[in-house]
């Protein structure tokens, strides 16, 4: 699996200190996102991501969000924690070209859903780790079945 720890702690400690009004989020970590994420992205998209975290990371504002979300994600924010809390179905879409979490962490990690009465895994070929980016019609349709059977 990836290294959440080292990905991100050298981010969180750039972001420690307050920035200006006119601070934007650099380039490199944008890129750096979307390359382990979706495996790099062809430069219109690259564009359009660039503005939208630009839009919403600007400032010390943005940088303490930005900060925080990535805590977050290195700290996997206690879910392994409250796992004991989740009593709902549950549907797990992984793709097979995640380069965060791997398939295996995803076995391993859907039986520790323990109290749910559904814990459901299902593997997308090619799917990146922002599968409803890379693979949008795989993760609407089984989102849709899903939510239709407990309808």
């Amino acid at each position: 699996c990836w290294d959440g720890i080292g990905f991100n702690t050298p981010l969180i400690d750039a972001l420690a200190e307050p920035v200006g009004d006119d601070w934007v989020v650099p380039d490199d970590v944008v890129d750096a996102v979307f390359t382990t994420a979706m495996g790099g992205l062809p430069a219109e998209e690259r564009a359009f991501w660039l503005a939208a975290y630009r839009a919403n990371y600007a400032g010390d504002a943005g940088r303490r969000r930005l900060r925080l979300s990535t805590v977050n994600l290195r700290d996997r924010d206690g879910l392994h924690g409250r796992l004991d809390d989740v009593h709902c179905p549950v549907l797990w879409l992984h793709g097979t070209a995640d380069q965060v979490y791997s398939v295996a962490n995803a076995q391993e990690e859907i039986r520790m859903f323990t109290r749910s009465p559904e814990a459901r895994l299902e593997i997308i070929e090619g799917g990146q780790h922002f599968l409803s980016a890379s693979h949008p019609a795989e993760v609407d349709s089984a989102a849709v079945d899903f939510v239709k059977r407990r309808s």
